[in-house]
C-alpha cells in the first residue's frame, strides 16, 4: 500500500501486476518502486484507516540494533559510552505491526522508542558518503526489552531479552528521506499513557546513521528489507529511581517526527 495526500493505494493494482502485495518484495527493486511511486498523484487513492495499517516491513532477513547511542541513556543506566557502535540484534519473530499489542512476559519489561532504518539496497563496505543512498526510509520502532534476563549473570542476554514476541513493533510506515525536511534531526518520544517518558532529539545519536550503516557494512552484507534500531535517549524505566516498568494496561505511544506514530497496548 503506497500512502500519499491522506490515501492508500493499492501498489499491485495500480501497478498493473508490476508490483505484488508482498511488501518485502519491493525492496528487491526499491529504486524502481520509488521511481514509480512519483509517478502517482497525491490524494488519487482510496481513504483509509490508520489504525488497520500493518507491519510495513514483516519479514526482515536480520534485524541490527545499536546500545547506549545517546549519552543521556548512557548516564541514566551507568553504562560508559562505546568508542565504536554497541551491536547487538533483535529476532526476526519479534517483529509487529504499529498497533498490535505487546504481551508482557515474566520479569521487568521496559521501554526504548528508536529510529528504525530500513535499508533498501544490498551491499558491503558503504562508504560514509554514499550511505543515504542504501536507506529504503526511516519508520518508528520500540525496542522492548525485559531487563532481568538482559542484565543478569556474567553474560548478559541482550538479544534473546528483546526479542519475546511483539517486542519489537514498527511502523507506522516507511517514510522516505525526501520526505523530511533535515532527515537527521528529527524530534523523537515516548509517551506511556498521559506521561511523556522520553524527549530527545535523532542529532543527539553519538553514531549517526550513516556512520552506523557504513560500521555494521565493514562486517556484514546489509541487505535490502533489513532494520536497524539507532538506540535510544534517556528516560527508560531502567534508569528510575526505582526502577519502573511496564504493566498491563499500559499504553506505549512513540512518535518521531515526519515519520508518524505508533500506538502499542500492553497485555
Amino acid at each position: 500500500m503506497l500512502i500519499a495526500a491522506d490515501t492508500a493505494v493499492d501498489v499491485a493494482e495500480a501497478s498493473g501486476g508490476r508490483f505484488g502485495s508482498d511488501p518485502m518484495a519491493l525492496f528487491e527493486d526499491w529504486a524502481g518502486f520509488t521511481s514509480w511511486a512519483d509517478t502517482i498523484e497525491p490524494g488519487s487513492g482510496s481513504t483509509y484507516e490508520r489504525s488497520s495499517l500493518t507491519c510495513p516491513v514483516p519479514a526482515p532477513g536480520q534485524i541490527f540494533a545499536i546500545g547506549i547511542n545517546y549519552g543521556d541513556h548512557g548516564s541514566e543506566v551507568a553504562m560508559e559510552v562505546p568508542d565504536d557502535p554497541m551491536v547487538f540484534t533483535k529476532f526476526p519473530s519479534a517483529v509487529a505491526g504499529p498497533f498490535d499489542d505487546i504481551p508482557l512476559v515474566p520479569g521487568n519489561c521496559d521501554w526504548e522508542v528508536e529510529l528504525v532504518v530500513v535499508i533498501g539496497r544490498t551491499a558491503r563496505d558503504i562508504d560514509l558518503d554514499d550511505a543515504a543512498a542504501h536507506i529504503a526510509g526511516f519508520a518508528v520502532g520500540q525496542d522492548l526489552s525485559e531487563r532481568t534476563c538482559q542484565l543478569a549473570g556474567a553474560y548478559p542476554q541482550f538479544s534473546l531479552a528483546k526479542s519475546h514476541a511483539n517486542f519489537a513493533p514498527i511502523g507506522p510506515e516507511i517514510v522516505t528521506l525526501d520526505e523530511l525536511d533535515d532527515p537527521w534531526d528529527l524530534e523523537i518520544r515516548c509517551d506511556r499513557n498521559d506521561t511523556t517518558e522520553q524527549l530527545s532529539r535523532t542529532s543527539m545519536l553519538i553514531h549517526d546513521v550513516p556512520s552506523i550503516i557504513t560500521y555494521l557494512s565493514s562486517t556484514c552484507e546489509l541487505r535490502a528489507g533489513d532494520l536497524i534500531f539507532t538506540g535510544t535517549p534517556s528516560g527508560v524505566g531502567l534508569g528510575r529511581v526505582p526502577p519502573d516498568y511496564l504493566v498491563p494496561g499500559d499504553v506505549l505511544t512513540s512518535t518521531i517526527e515526519g515519520v508518524g506514530a505508533i500506538v502499542n497496548r500492553c497485555i
